[in-house]
């Protein structure tokens, strides 16, 4: 009987999250500019090979539950930022949907782990300095959001 460590079922969950939350900045970009049904983009991206090590079921509850709750999420947002929500460009706003739903909805997921997921999914996908706005309005965010478990860092 093979033994799989806890390190490394944590490893592998991690690496399943981020290879959704990647999906999810794509998703949530076709979300905005096609004006799809959530329930479409979610299959579009389901059937790609490229999602396999992807944690779907993370991907279809944040998918769903951001698509479901954008004015709620654009509302939480436009509290902590000093940009009109309709000059986001498109990809820095869809990674703020995802990290205002995590640091809202996911208090299994600590708000480092959030704020760092973002910035890495904005440098890769988003302007040139765009992870330093993003950096700044989840770190504001957290620190209201998730008070107890930012005043204890």
């Amino acid at each position: 009987m093979l033994k799989v460590s806890r390190g490394s079922e944590v490893r592998q969950v991690s690496r399943a999250r981020r290879a959704a939350r990647k999906s999810l900045a794509q998703a949530l970009y076709q979300l905005q500019i096609g004006g799809h049904a959530w329930q479409d983009v979610h299959q579009q991206f389901v059937v790609d090979p490229e999602f396999a090590d992807a944690d779907a079921e993370y991907f279809r509850e944040a998918l769903m539950g951001i698509a479901d709750h954008r004015d709620s999420l654009d509302e939480q947002l436009a509290r902590f930022s000093d940009v009109d929500l309709d000059r986001l460009d498109p990809v820095e706003h869809g990674i703020l949907w995802l990290g205002f739903y995590e640091l809202m909805q996911r208090a299994d997921v600590p708000y480092r782990v959030i704020i760092n997921e973002a910035v890495e999914l904005t440098k890769r996908f988003g302007a040139t300095d765009g992870h330093k706005y993003v950096n700044a309005v989840l770190d504001r965010a957290a620190a209201q959001l998730r008070r107890a478990e930012h005043g204890a860092d």
